[in-house]
């Protein structure tokens, strides 16, 4: 399913907030930050030309977050950099002065940090990122985890010493539920989603996105004319559609924003020309984006500035994994989860039915940009979607390098 953006404020100007919260110079504060992150580069951007070639355009280039800070996905780009940004703030107020990033590891700001608790919902790797900050700036932590979240992916969150809490249902139960907790325990909630009322947090989170676009932009030879970008509650996409917006202005490259068939939040939304919230289903294999009710900052930029809303099916997500697994002749290997692929499953569609090729004006020579939001995060189901395990493919994308480098 591919829906056209019809919604009636589609390529009216970003409201003034989320222009600065997507802003050049916003992105350049957060790639300020970065640079004090132990561990902290540039993740690779991947030319496939075989598959480029193979899928009549011109170009395909994926940014491979599966690198991105030890935690293997974007995430790591998000939660952490907003629970720094609050203990900053906090410390600030208790000092009455500016608190630069600087002095975050001075022992005034550790015990300023040592005062508070973060807390969040999370599929998984949002969790991971929140506890791997809290962690960083001595805070405490607590990630609350629904019944979806495989047990791979709860150990890896408690590794970063946070406090488990299991809840009964969805994701979306368990954003209701830590927003309730954190309410009535004094903690401060860092979501990666947005409600009435709660969108500061969650524009900080996406913030923190902008660093890969802006490696992007350095990165790649040319801008791109198409993104397709998974969407989740929609923080990605939004990041990606507004930042590119700012920078490219009416050049910018259709966005298409893509949705698993069985959690299809932000197609719905743009049916519907607003924000709405569906019913639970079957459970999707792409775990990351199994959401229901889209963030209400991402569906304000997107239906600004995303050109399209499409689903993939189960099958299309794991052929996509596999795709990039094992990749045309000459093209490097790929490790991708379950979520991670999911804008090549939507090409791939797209590029084998010439209706909606046309819909979406992609020919021959279009240069496309898609993200690998995530590597193997559990290694376990990775090897059995696969057929191969992480490290194997790792290796052999080694190798390929190697031998194209020699």
């Amino acid at each position: 399913m591919l829906l056209l953006n019809e919604n009636a404020d589609y390529r009216t100007k970003l409201d003034p907030i989320d222009a600065e919260t997507l802003s050049l110079a916003a992105a350049l504060e957060v790639e300020r930050f970065l640079n004090h992150r132990e561990g902290h580069k540039e993740t690779p951007l991947v030319a496939l030309p075989g598959l480029a070639r193979e899928l009549g355009v011109a170009s395909i280039h994926i940014k491979d977050e599966g690198h991105r800070l030890g935690l293997g996905s974007f995430k790591a780009l998000g939660g952490s950099y907003a629970v720094i940004r609050l203990v900053l703030e906090e410390a600030a107020r208790e000092f009455g002065r500016d608190v630069d990033i600087s002095e975050l590891h001075t022992p005034e700001v550790r015990a300023v940090a040592r005062k508070l608790t973060v807390a969040c919902a999370t599929d998984g790797n949002h969790g991971r990122s929140v506890a791997q900050g809290a962690q960083l700036v001595g805070a405490n932590c607590a990630i609350f985890v629904h019944s979806g979240v495989s047990a791979e992916r709860i150990a890896a969150i408690a590794r970063f010493g946070a406090k488990i809490i299991s809840v009964d249902g969805n994701y979306d139960g368990s954003v209701a539920e830590a927003s309730r907790v954190a309410a009535a325990e004094g903690w401060q909630t860092v979501s990666d989603t947005s409600w009435p009322g709660y969108e500061r947090i969650p524009g900080f989170v996406m913030q923190g996105y902008t660093a890969l676009l802006r490696e992007v932009v350095r990165q790649i030879p040319q801008p791109p004319t198409h993104v397709f970008v998974q969407s989740g509650v929609g923080g990605i996409a939004a990041a990606v559609a507004g930042y590119f917006t700012l920078l490219y202005g009416d050049d910018r490259p259709i966005l298409t924003v893509v949705d698993p068939s069985r959690a299809a939040c932000l197609v719905e939304s743009a049916r519907a020309g607003k924000a709405v919230k569906i019913q639970h289903g079957e459970p999707t294999v792409m775990a990351m984006l199994e959401c229901y009710e889209p963030s209400l900052v991402a569906w304000r930029i997107l239906s600004r500035c995303a050109d399209a809303f499409m689903t993939v099916d189960e099958d299309d997500a794991i052929g996509a994994m596999r795709r990039l697994a094992d990749p045309e002749a000459g093209d490097p290997a790929i490790v991708s989860g379950e979520s991670g692929g999911v804008g090549l499953a939507a090409l791939i569609k797209v590029s084998a039915e010439q209706d909606l090729r046309s819909k979406l004006k992609l020919g021959k020579d279009s240069r496309v940009l898609l993200i690998n939001t995530e590597g193997a995060t559990d290694p376990a189901l990775y090897e059995k979607l696969v057929g191969a395990s992480p490290e194997n493919v790792a290796a052999r994308s080694n190798t390929q390098m190697a031998g194209a480098r020699g």
